[in-house]
């Protein structure tokens, strides 16, 4: 698996961000965020606001993509992984799984989160796959939330999966070994 660096996004990666994001191939699984958004992201405390880094194609610290954590702050330990979004040159080289494996490590082992969280959507199935694969476990649908955007002008609506692990699910996953 390769190995991927988190970095915290400055004012200056936003541009970077904002292009991935809108690249044609990520667009059918995310809806953009305006500009401001992201730098609310990069300063509110409650948030964690990453650039993915990797060598990939032996480039060291090349940007591969960017993560948004969300509820850092949480009370009620939730911590919620709101955007993984990769370059497309970055996808089918296991960055995702490394990248998720780092922020689990993140949210369980940094911020002592009880829950770890998402929403990806349906039509998505490499992510679910991924998901699934890495410990989270399907909590329910929110049926057709979601307007799909990127695949023409009436393509419909989408339905959100949510999944969690919890602290403990992850503890175990360490304690065999697998994580």
């Amino acid at each position: 698996m390769p190995s991927v660096r988190l970095r915290p996004t400055m004012l200056s990666d936003l541009e970077f961000v904002q292009s991935v994001e809108h690249d044609a191939r990520n667009l059918p699984f995310i809806t953009p965020w305006e500009r401001t958004q992201h730098e609310a992201a990069v300063r509110i405390p409650d948030f964690r606001h990453f650039i993915v880094e990797s060598a990939l194609g032996g480039d060291a610290g090349a940007r591969a993509g960017f993560v948004i954590l969300q509820g850092c702050r949480n009370p009620h330990k939730s911590v919620e992984l709101k955007r993984i979004v990769l370059t497309p040159a970055g996808h089918g080289h296991g960055l995702g799984r490394a990248g998720v494996r780092r922020l689990k490590r993140l949210a369980f082992d940094d911020l002592r989160a009880h829950r770890f969280w998402l929403d990806v959507r349906s039509l998505n199935t490499r992510a679910l796959a991924l998901y699934a694969s890495e410990g989270f476990v399907e909590e329910g649908r929110l049926r057709e939330s979601v307007r799909v955007t990127g695949l023409g002008e009436d393509a419909g609506y989408d339905s959100l999966v949510v999944m969690s692990l919890l602290d403990r699910e992850y503890a175990a996953r360490v304690a065999m070994g697998v994580e």
